[in-house]
């Protein structure tokens, strides 16, 4: 339920706001606007760049789609899992002409089983790794999300997290508990000539999906399995004349709550809640005397309360639950048939190529001096921690930048593409091509993130 027009303000109900989809959107345009005001600690917004990067994703898409933009897919797991080759569908088919098929249910089931588990090891994987396809025939290696995504698939059809030796193709708690860095790294191809960022943080992660499918029978039920969300939706979902609508906020809302004990503990929490991907956002707390708060944003009545107040500096992005709310749209949508509303509440995933693209073509300048320590060798894209306030400016701006973008071209192309459009075919691949020209060794984007797994 939306806390926007609650007229109570408690700390229950700003944990319940920060966990909405408008709360992003809305957090992110405070830290814009005090970019527009050149208010911001670490990054200067030049906004007259953004045309360069308008022009730049429309070459792009373009070049890989002509003017036949409504065949251009959302953003989605399903695209990293077909690097090289088709993967998804032949695996549905083979499901299907098996001598005991099973129901479009079952098949989703299958799909939102390995889609979130792929999702939830699709952190940055640094610039070293790569897996080689097991049972290929050209034995193609991959990196990144991509390398990320075959390796999962392969993990997944070895029954790598099915504890049912006669139902390998399932994600369950029973399998997540026994696994270990150890067997994760194999199973990845991880060694020392192979590194990967962050493979305990990673493998925690698996850990904790455990506990939250144990722990959240409402979304998961009984039997702790990822794909019983399906079950959950379906009672949440109307019948408008034959097909089946389930609200985006009902998916959204039951992976926050539903994996909440994935985070580690050390993240931000607030009243004794972990909040997940909730930062603190230092040019907030600078700038905020109560106008730019929570209560602001959530619409409620201070009750004479002045100056600022708790979480008032806080920025949700949620961005690994809006990655895997975009994965599992479309396997929902093209398996089931049914149609997931109120996507336009989605917002761009503020990560490393979205934002990198912004900052390669200077739409945003860090500030030297304002990191001076991280550019001691110029040629080396300084290296940040994750919870680093730049960090949390960056993708902030990011958020609100990706719309400005999308709005950009479609004005442009005259064609009013989504934004799940927009990233899949300009910004996310746009980001990653910029970062190749520019650095060629490595590809990597211009600020490193220092990942730990659990944080893209």
């Amino acid at each position: 339920m939306s806390l926007l027009h609650q007229e109570a303000f408690t700390t229950e109900s700003k944990v319940a706001y920060l966990r909405t989809l408008p709360a992003i959107r809305e957090r992110c345009t405070k830290v814009h606007d005090l970019a527009k005001q050149g208010k911001l600690e670490y990054f200067d917004y030049h906004p007259e760049k953004e045309d360069d990067v308008v022009d730049y994703c429309i070459g792009i898409i373009k070049r890989d789609f002509g003017t036949n933009y409504s065949s251009i897919p959302p953003h989605s797991r399903w695209r990293h899992f077909d690097v090289g080759r088709p993967r998804i569908q032949p695996l549905i088919d083979s499901w299907r002409s098996s001598s005991s098929p099973p129901e479009n249910m079952e098949i989703a089931k299958r799909l939102i089983d390995l889609f979130l588990v792929s999702v939830l090891l699709d952190a940055g994987a640094g610039n070293q790794w790569k897996y080689t396809e097991k049972n290929s025939e050209d034995g193609q290696s991959y990196a990144r999300s991509e390398g990320l995504a075959v390796a999962s698939f392969d993990m997944f059809l070895d029954g790598f997290f099915s504890d049912r030796k006669d139902e390998p193709f399932r994600v369950d708690a029973a399998a997540l508990e026994k696994l270990n860095a150890e067997n994760v790294s194999v199973a990845m191809q991880v060694t020392s000539s192979n590194p990967m960022s962050g493979i305990e943080g990673r493998t925690g992660l698996l850990y904790n999906l455990a506990q939250a499918l144990r722990s959240s029978h409402e979304f998961f039920g009984e039997g702790a399995r990822a794909g019983n969300i399906l079950d959950f939706l379906a009672q949440n979902s109307r019948n408008d004349e034959g097909k089946t609508k389930v609200p985006v906020s009902a998916l959204f809302s039951a992976l926050i709550e539903g994996l909440a004990a994935i985070w580690p503990a050390s993240r931000t929490s607030l009243g004794g809640v972990s909040l997940g991907d909730v930062w603190p956002c230092s040019a907030l707390s600078n700038s905020t005397k109560g106008a730019s708060g929570l209560l602001e944003n959530m619409k409620v009545s201070p009750g004479g309360v002045s100056g600022t107040s708790e979480g008032d500096d806080l920025v949700p992005f949620h961005k690994l639950t809006q990655w895997i709310t975009y994965s599992l749209v479309e396997p929902i949508e093209k398996v089931l048939g049914w149609e997931v509303e109120g996507l336009e509440d989605m917002t761009g995933l503020p990560e490393y190529r979205n934002g990198g693209l912004l900052v390669d073509f200077g739409v945003l300048t860090l500030r030297s001096s304002a990191v001076a320590s991280y550019f001691d060798t110029p040629e080396v894209p300084p290296r940040l921690l994750p919870s680093h306030p730049a960090i949390i400016e960056w993708r902030a701006m990011t958020v609100i930048e990706l719309d400005r973008i999308a709005e950009g071209i479609r004005k442009k192309l005259g064609h009013n593409l989504k934004l799940a459009q927009v990233l899949e075919s300009a910004t996310w691949k746009g980001g990653r091509e910029i970062a190749k020209s520019k650095r060629p060794a490595t590809g990597g984007p211009p600020i490193e993130i220092e990942s730990d797994g659990t944080v893209f």
